[in-house]
């Protein structure tokens, strides 16, 4: 409760302080305020609206940045430590193959154009906990000519 109330003011107090920010006058503006610039006719007086102004934008902006400090320093006290170990999800499930460093003497070599990246499975991933099957390619068995009776 305590946190959406101080986010609520702190909005407020950084609208506020915008609003303030904008109605300044710039270091220029000084100059002409000598030819009459009609800063006698204003609600604060002659000089009144630029002290009332950079003192009022002074302690908005000392308060919020007493805001912000207060929030992050309860965040830091409210938060709940993370799990040992960061949840990789999809990428938990690597192969070990992927996972070791590459030899010391070997270069790694770009694929070709329209050939799959390294690392990237050119089938379907296989589902936690199965292998694929395992085949062994022997070469033809070579045949001898039968030879024919003439």
């Amino acid at each position: 409760m305590l946190m959406l109330v101080l986010n609520v003011v702190f909005v407020l107090v950084a609208v506020a302080m915008v609003a303030l920010i904008l109605m300044q006058r710039g270091a220029g503006a000084q100059a002409g305020s000598g030819f009459g610039g009609g800063a006698s006719a204003t609600v604060f007086g002659a000089r009144g609206s630029s002290n009332f102004l950079s003192k009022a934008t002074k302690w908005l902006a000392i308060v919020f940045f007493g805001i912000t400090l207060f929030m992050a320093w309860s965040a830091t006290r409210t938060a709940r430590p993370g799990p040992a170990q960061q949840d990789l999800g999809v990428m938990s499930q690597a192969p070990a193959a992927q996972q070791q460093a590459p030899a010391a003497g070997a270069v790694p070599t770009a694929p070709a154009q329209g050939a799959p990246a390294q690392g990237v499975p050119s089938a379907p991933a296989q589902p936690a906990g199965t292998a694929p099957a395992q085949t062994q390619s022997q070469p033809p068995a070579q045949t001898q000519p039968v030879p024919q009776g003439d």
